[in-house]
């Protein structure tokens, strides 16, 4: 009841529409594009990816706060419905780590116009379509709780991430302060091991947190680290071979 008047919460319809509005532009986008010129969107790239970095800077923030006052216990935490200004203020932070994912949305239609198809990968499509869902239903009937972790988590990831990506969109002459990229999907690889392990714990705890939403992150992040995995091998180790 506390997340339902909020933007996007109260019916799974209009993120439905989203998503496939989402996956309608990554068939005809490069259709449309593929007699046109690739559009310069570097001025776009920089303020946007430093942008994010900015507000994954605040998510995180937020999440460490918001746990660290109210006392939130790392192994096992109970979603705190009540209307206390700390349980809002949690539930507020969870809803702009989902809508967080809605304008990542962005990242998928600037590879399309700028003709990086290569780009459109199936685990970006996987993962930029399925997490919107997921942390929907997460604000709708998990806003705090053990939730906190993933957004904590992910939220510093992305500050790293969209460091890279923004010092990337300058060109070629950032190419050498960029040899950091490998780490960066290690990283990546990191946050999925730890939410993996730390889901299997409340599984098999005694916290009265549901077992149907640990069930969903478990398996949702084990598919990320099997596409994660491969995309590992395939861009570093796959290719070193080859080249040796």
């Amino acid at each position: 009841k506390r997340t339902d008047n909020w933007l996007l919460v109260y019916s799974p319809v209009p993120i439905i529409c989203i998503i496939l509005c989402y996956l309608i532009m990554i068939w005809a986008g490069p259709k449309l594009m593929e007699k046109r010129q690739p559009v310069n969107l570097k001025p776009v790239l920089i303020v946007y990816n430093f942008a994010m970095v900015c507000l994954s800077a605040y998510m995180f923030y937020e999440f460490t706060a918001s746990s660290w006052l109210s006392g939130y216990s790392l192994l096992c935490q109970p979603v705190d419905y009540s209307s206390s200004p700390l349980a809002m203020r949690m539930a507020r932070v969870c809803w702009w780590f989902y809508f967080s994912k809605v304008i990542e949305l962005s990242d998928t239609l600037f590879f399309i116009l700028r003709k990086k198809n290569s780009q459109l990968t199936f685990l970006h499509v996987y993962h930029h379509a399925t997490m919107i869902f997921n942390w929907w239903a997460g604000v709708k009937f998990v806003a705090g709780g053990q939730s906190f972790m993933i957004g904590l988590i992910n939220s510093f990831v992305h500050v790293i991430m969209y460091l890279y990506y923004g010092l990337a969109a300058f060109g070629p002459s950032m190419s050498k302060y960029l040899w950091w990229k490998r780490y960066l999907t290690c990283l990546q690889l990191m946050q999925f091991f730890m939410v993996t392990i730390h889901t299997i714990y409340n599984l098999f705890a005694d916290c009265d947190f549901p077992d149907s939403m640990n069930v969903v992150v478990l398996a949702y992040s084990l598919s990320l680290i099997a596409l994660f995995s491969n995309f590992y091998y395939q861009s570093y180790l796959a290719k070193k071979t080859k080249n040796k």
